[in-house]
């Protein structure tokens, strides 16, 4: 069965953007927290624009790699200009998690308001792939359901002080088995499993 994970971008702080976030400027004071995907010289495989450090590039490129399908939240969503109306990953559709609704959604996009529904119809979607969790809140409601495999934090040597925080808060503790610590420059990857 495909894995379901999240892989983010963090500050130390624990912010995945700076303050200021909305639509049109989607990481508000936190763009730092993206440079490691530009300042290197060693091409993404998945997503051609990026340049990246070795280090990063390997890690980046497997876990893009193993994405079918993207379950996004809201905020996320606006954030990102929906996506343009396509998907945040190039080989993989989107569902989007909302209780509100969204008339601007593509045929490329999904609505659906349960994260159980949302990341079972990924796991249709995604042909034997695995699913990518975007934003704090997705994650936060993944967690809580027990629906995720594995969490990755690029965490950036920043702290930003403010902005949107990646780990809401859970009804309960959730344990995490560090699988691989990978420094890079600009960012260090950590990837868990979830116990």
């Amino acid at each position: 069965m495909s894995k379901v994970f999240s892989a983010h971008a963090v500050s130390v702080d624990g912010y995945i953007t700076g303050r200021g976030a909305r639509p049109g400027n989607g990481l508000g004071d936190g763009g730092t927290l993206f440079d490691w995907y530009t300042d290197g010289d060693t091409q993404s495989r998945v997503f051609d624009f990026f340049k990246l450090s070795e280090p990063s590039a390997r890690v980046f490129d497997d876990l893009a790699g193993r994405v079918g399908a993207i379950v996004a939240g809201r905020n996320t969503y606006e954030d990102s200009d929906h996506f343009g109306g396509g998907s945040p990953h190039p080989g993989a559709r989107l569902f989007l998690l909302s209780h509100r609704p969204a008339p601007e959604l593509t045929p490329q996009q999904t609505l659906v308001g349960d994260i159980k529904e949302a990341i079972e119809a990924a796991r249709e979607a995604a042909g034997g792939k695995d699913v990518g969790l975007m934003g704090g809140g997705v994650l936060t409601s993944a967690l809580a359901a027990g629906l995720v495999d594995e969490v990755v934090l690029h965490q950036v040597p920043v702290l930003l002080g403010g902005g949107r925080s990646f780990f809401q808060e859970l009804p309960s503790r959730v344990r995490l088995r560090l699988i691989e610590a990978v420094p890079a420059p600009g960012v260090t990857h950590l990837h868990y499993s979830v116990a």
